[in-house]
């Protein structure tokens, strides 16, 4: 889906990230990658694998928008006990095809304990904020004076309800009236509820489609 904010065209895509055209830049929050592997070192038994298939959207993404640059808006590793040999050969064989890329993480809380990733993978890696107006690239979704925020951390979900009592709970991304929240790209995240406020848009990923299902802008 594309939406227009702040006078710039974004297109929003299901697998849980956003394009800005103007800077042909695909933006991503919260991978959390070897987030399982963290899981296992500490006995909790979870599927392996989940890097490489977050491996595959993000090379699908590039293919489809052909993107020159990616934003990680922070959590690009989970933790420290996560950071695994082969979740690092995944990455490093997929920089290796996407040289051209310019790859920069503004870093989140779990960045600072997991540590940046390996210098061979050239990710450029800053603190927040990171202005390229007119947004301000961040990892924490609070309000600026230079300008509208993109973040994540809150991993935002909303839940929709049916007439026959349905009810479902569903990753989503939220653009309020100062501050926009991707949704997390990572496995194994979990979901915070957003709640429709004033001046804000919620457009939940159902599925292979995104359906706006609260407009209050």
């Amino acid at each position: 889906m594309q939406i227009e904010l702040q006078g710039e065209t974004l297109s929003l895509f299901s697998e849980r990230a956003a394009f800005w055209h103007a800077q042909n830049a695909l933006l991503i929050a919260d991978p959390h990658w070897g987030k399982a592997a963290t899981f296992r070192a500490g006995g909790i038994p979870v599927p392996s694998g989940t890097t490489t298939d977050a491996i595959r959207r993000l090379d699908s993404l590039v293919t489809r928008t052909r993107a020159l640059r990616i934003f990680f808006l922070g959590d690009l590793l989970h933790a420290e006990t996560g950071r695994s040999k082969t979740m690092f050969a995944s990455l490093s064989q997929w920089r290796s095809a996407n040289e051209s890329i310019d790859v920069i993480l503004v870093r989140g809380n779990h960045d600072k304990r997991a540590g940046d990733p390996p210098g061979e993978l050239r990710f450029s890696c800053v603190d927040a904020p990171y202005v390229i107006g007119p947004f301000v690239l961040a990892h924490y979704p609070l309000p600026s004076e230079e300008g509208y925020v993109l973040g994540g951390h809150v991993h935002p979900g909303v839940r929709i309800y049916g007439a026959g009592r349905q009810r479902e709970r569903l990753p989503c991304f939220a653009f309020g009236s100062r501050v926009g929240i991707l949704p997390a790209f990572g496995d194994f995240t979990g979901l915070g509820d957003v709640e429709p406020v004033e001046g804000a848009r919620i457009f939940a990923i159902a599925g292979d489609e995104i359906v706006l299902v609260a407009n209050r802008y």
